[in-house]
Formats: C-alpha cells, structure tokens, sequence
C-alpha cells in the first residue's frame, strides 16, 4: 500500500495533493473570467434559460432530445398535481448518422420525426447537445458536430429556424417557437419538477458519464460580457466544465494528454470522465510496471494488457478477486492484488475530489445553499456517476467536508428519470 502512494505521490496523482480550496478558488477565477468574456478555458455560455416562471399545468409541449445516435420526440404535460407525463414517445436514428446529409435533407428528417405530434402544441423544447451558440430568442446556431455525424453544411446554421422551414415546407404552418438548449442545462431544469413541494435555493445539473459538463443558475448583473442583460433577471450558464485548464495534473496526465486525439484540450474531463478514466488508469499501472513495483510475473501480464474501459476498472475495484477481469487475472500474488487496487482507488478517488470540487464551484458561484432548510438541487446525471464503484459516495464525502463542513453551504443530490425530456418540456413552457 505504502509503495502505491509512494509511487503516486512522486507522479504528482495522488488525491492528498489535491488541496480542495485553493483549487475551488482557481475554478472560480476561470468562472469569472468566462463570465467577463476574458482569455479563460472555461466558456461560461450564457444559454438565455431563465427560471422564474411557474411551469404551467395541462399544457402540451412538443419536446425534441438529439445527443448521439439516437432521437427522441414526444409531447409532454404536467399534470395538476404538477406530475410529468410523457406521451407519444418514438425513437428515430440521428440524421446523418449512416450517411452523409445536406442541409435542407438534416432539417427535412428531423420535421418528419414530428410530423405527427406538430399540431399538438406550438412550443418545441428542443435538447440539442452539439457545441451550439444559443441567441437570445433562444434559437441557436450550429458550432460543429462531433466526428459521428456527417452534415457539413449545417454547420453554422440557425436550428430552429430552418427547422420552422422545413415543417413549412410539408405543409405544417404553424410555426412553432423552438427553445435550444443542452442536456447539462435540461438536466438542471429538470430538477423543478422534482423540487414541487420542495424548497430549494438554486439548481446545479451535472453530467458525468463518457464526458462531463455542468451548469448553474446565475444574476445576470455578473455576466460581464453581456452588458445588455437586464441586471435585475438570471438565466442558466453552461459552464462547459470539461474544458478548465488548470486542474492540478501529473506526470502521467500529461503523458496520457499526449496521446489522446486532442491533446492539450479538456485537460479536466480526461481526469474524471468514463471516455477516459479506465485509459488512464491502465497507463499508470503500466508505468508502475514498468518501475517494479510488481513482481516479473504480474509486470509480464499487465504489459499485455492493451485496453480498460471504464466498465471493467470499475467491476475490478467491485471484485478485485474475479479472475473473469483483465487486471485481477494479470496478478501473481496477494500483494501485487492488493498493490493494483489501491492504484486504481486512487485515481478513482482522485477523479471523485475533482469532482466534487467542480460541483463545489458552481454551487459556491451561485451564491444559494446557506440555509440548511433551503439546500441547493444537484440533478446529477450519466452513468459514470452512478455506476463507477463508490465514485457517488466519495463525491458525497467531499462535498460534505469541503462545502458543507468548511463554507456552510447545503445541498443535496437528486437524479431525474427523463431529465432531458422533462426539462427541455420545461423550457419549452416556460421560455
């Protein structure tokens, strides 16, 4: 155990050396910055997304989720008892998946996905997670999307507005007033629907799984960059928290940076997220192997071992004795089982404190959460979060010894069954 920490600790990857408020503090600068509109890896997106409307009862709304291969259309209302309630649910395949799409075909599929639902409301929340410029009607022009999707020339377009276009030209004219946002944004205003009959100050919404991203409530008076902001209102900003740049990284972070498809970019989501933490890991046994820490045998074996997902670190650090998993079965002896779990527990663990000092910021720049009977709403979401063996419960530890123990500040964490239907409802209803 003690040559585990030993050997992280001289590799600068060790969670100890993670000092909780001096980093919470550099988090909060680069907050700041992107607020200002200064040089900072955090973008600090201002979404338009505000919060202070009621959401209205037995009221349709046409809500639209596109983020991977998938697409998801339904109509949504919330009962008078303020219950969501989602109806005529259909899963399409994401346009441009399989092949090669120009504009006016993108926007013609995605109008016939709702085809059937268009006449039941006049409002669209549409989730649409690809890096997005949202404007203040809240429709959003396109930055690019990610490699899976082949439709160059919608690149730069504005989504809602050629979409209205495209239900028009199949004879739908009614034209709808459509709300862009993300799932990080859709995951915080789901929580409202979980809050009715709850007090809460504000609203974080978190994603964790194959990448990160986080979002918070915050005064308008503080967005620096957009002076023409009503300073008496607030909206949702998109922190794209993924990105910060100056978590503290060690030598084989940088290493590992290095060899991914986009070094030196997202420096922050390739030390906490599932695209990246089972990659990260296997590097770092990989170079306590190549440093001795093992016995020859176990040092063969796990040279062999070429690839770890997030999954099977996390079913090792379940049951390290399985011998089913790569890692477990690549080990001559109890003590070099014991020397690779208490390697893996820590980057785990160290990607757990990094978490929690991400969710501590944006809660922190809330400036909500000092009233123990008024808690600040964490919706967390992704599959890292929940799945990763004991990353929540860390988390928790963290969070409680860090926010709630040394600010004062209380929360609490909740998930969402169909966070990004339900809150893109909401924005919908609401915006």
């Amino acid at each position: 155990m003690n040559n585990a920490e030993e050997f992280l600790k001289r590799q600068q990857m060790h969670p100890e050396q993670i000092d909780a408020e001096t980093c919470c503090n550099i988090f909060l600068q680069s907050m700041e910055q992107g607020l200002a509109g200064n040089n900072s890896s955090l973008e600090m997106i201002p979404t338009y997304i505000e919060t202070r409307e009621d959401v209205p009862t037995d009221k349709r709304v046409i809500v639209m989720d596109a983020g991977g291969t998938n697409f998801r259309v339904a109509v949504v209302h919330f009962s008078r008892d303020k219950q969501p309630v989602i109806e005529d649910l259909q899963l399409y395949p994401m346009p441009g998946v399989d092949e090669e799409l120009g504009k006016e075909k993108f926007f013609e599929i995605m109008a016939g996905y709702v085809s059937d639902i268009a006449e039941k409301s006049s409002n669209i929340g549409f989730c649409f997670s690809y890096p997005t410029e949202v404007l203040p009607n809240k429709d959003g022009r396109l930055i690019r999307f990610s490699k899976e999707i082949k439709a160059a020339e919608v690149q730069g377009q504005l989504i809602g507005e050629n979409l209205n276009a495209a239900l028009a030209s199949i004879g739908i004219e009614d034209r709808k007033h459509i709300v862009i946002l993300n799932d990080t944004v859709t995951t915080l205003l789901a929580g409202r629907a979980a809050s009715f009959g709850r007090n809460y100050d504000s609203f974080v919404g978190f994603i964790l799984g194959t990448g990160t991203n986080c979002a918070y409530i915050e005064s308008n008076k503080n967005i620096l960059k957009k002076p023409e902001l009503d300073p008496a209102k607030s909206q949702i900003i998109n922190i794209e928290s993924g990105g910060f740049g100056k978590a503290p990284l060690g030598d084989i972070d940088k290493e590992f940076d290095k060899s991914t498809k986009n070094p030196g970019e997202h420096t922050f989501e390739k030390m906490i997220s599932g695209a990246y933490l089972g990659p990260l890991t296997l590097m770092t046994i990989h170079k306590a192997a190549q440093e001795n820490l093992f016995t020859a045998a176990t040092c063969e074996k796990l040279d062999g071992i070429k690839e770890l997902s997030t999954k099977e670190l996390s079913i090792f650090l379940q049951k390290p004795d399985d011998a089913k998993n790569s890692l477990a079965a690549a080990v001559a002896n109890r003590d070099d089982l014991a020397l690779l779990s208490e390697l893996a527990a820590n980057i785990v663990d160290r990607a757990t404190k990094l978490t929690a000092i991400n969710l501590s910021s944006a809660v922190l720049k809330s400036g909500k959460g000092s009233d123990p009977d008024r808690p600040v709403c964490i919706v967390a979401e992704g599959t890292t979060f929940y799945k990763l063996h004991n990353l929540k419960s860390r988390v928790e530890f963290y969070l409680n010894q860090y926010l709630k123990e040394q600010k004062g500040i209380f929360y609490e964490i909740i998930g969402v069954e169909n966070a990004t239907l339900i809150g893109a409802a909401i924005a919908g209803l609401t915006n």
